[in-house]
């Protein structure tokens, strides 16, 4: 890792490609990040796909013929419901983002896990590259089981049996803002490395307790990281990673506390950061 920093790239390089897509990975891939952070849903049909939301996003999105995905309707987009057929229809790559004015535009698809990891696996091995990490996010919240989701312990089944078919288990972390997931999989998949999500501002300790056991890594929004958590994390043996760190002051506010990595939609800033500080000491 570079200066012992896990670089996580944020739904592969969010702020420079579109998000969650193949080019985006691969992209994330020449920047050198360590990691590739990335979420999950899951069809009717119990395909796995690479996916924020468990529906269209109207900012990123372009159904057939042009037809325009707004916030009114983007929910009908549901994937849930929709065939391979219907998902690979819709293009996630070419509309301008509202947020990322930097952001390359291209025709791009919402691709399976399955197939994102295969491009990924054979792109480092065609160039000769090191292995890379993956931190996939199951993307569950409990009102929305056999709306936008399977049931918690099928979509959680679903998703670590295809990481163990595709080979990946010992470089990748499981992560999610649900307690009831975590839990599942920490009986279930024992040998998983599990990421807790919190964006809540509960102290750390309630929220480990709740937990029931110590995560891999204790992942919070930004703003909520402190010295004791820090040194919390390193006490329990847990490391900390937050989230999505883009501005020069925050990054080096988070490197300064020494947190153990850091995910970005810009990983092309924070390794431009980690290396000028690493050169100067």
């Amino acid at each position: 890792m570079i200066n012992s920093i896990d670089i996580q790239g944020h739904r592969g390089c969010r702020g420079l490609m579109p998000e969650n897509t193949i080019p985006a990975f691969l992209h994330a891939i020449d920047l050198g990040v360590n990691t590739l952070e990335l979420d999950v849903v899951a069809t009717k049909e119990n395909v796995v796909y690479v996916s924020h939301e468990p529906f269209f996003n109207h900012e990123i999105s372009t159904a057939p013929n042009d037809k325009e995905i707004t916030v009114a309707n983007e929910k009908q987009y549901n994937m849930y419901n929709m065939s391979m057929e219907e998902i690979a229809a819709i293009d996630v790559g070419l509309k301008p983002h509202p947020r990322f004015n930097v952001q390359k535009k291209l025709a791009a698809v919402k691709p399976t896990l399955a197939s994102m990891v295969q491009e990924v696996e054979y792109y480092l091995k065609n160039n000769n590259l090191s292995p890379i990490l993956y931190n996939i996010e199951i993307k569950r919240e409990p009102q929305n089981d056999h709306i936008y989701h399977p049931e918690m312990s099928h979509f959680a089944d679903l998703v670590c049996n295809e990481l163990k078919e595709l080979d990946i288990l010992d470089r990748t972390t499981v992560q999610c803002f649900d307690v009831e997931t975590l839990k599942y999989i920490h009986t279930q998949y024992p040998d998983i490395d599990l990421v807790y999500l919190v964006m809540d501002t509960n102290p750390f300790e309630m929220n480990v307790n709740n937990l029931g056991f110590v995560p891999a890594v204790y992942s919070p929004y930004f703003k909520l990281v402190t010295p004791d958590l820090i040194s919390y994390g390193k006490n329990k043996g847990m490391k900390i990673i937050p989230w999505t760190v883009n501005e020069e002051e925050e990054i080096i506010s988070m490197l300064d506390m020494k947190v153990d990595g850091i995910i970005s939609d810009y990983p092309d800033r924070l390794i431009e950061i980690v290396e000028s500080r690493k050169s100067i000491r």
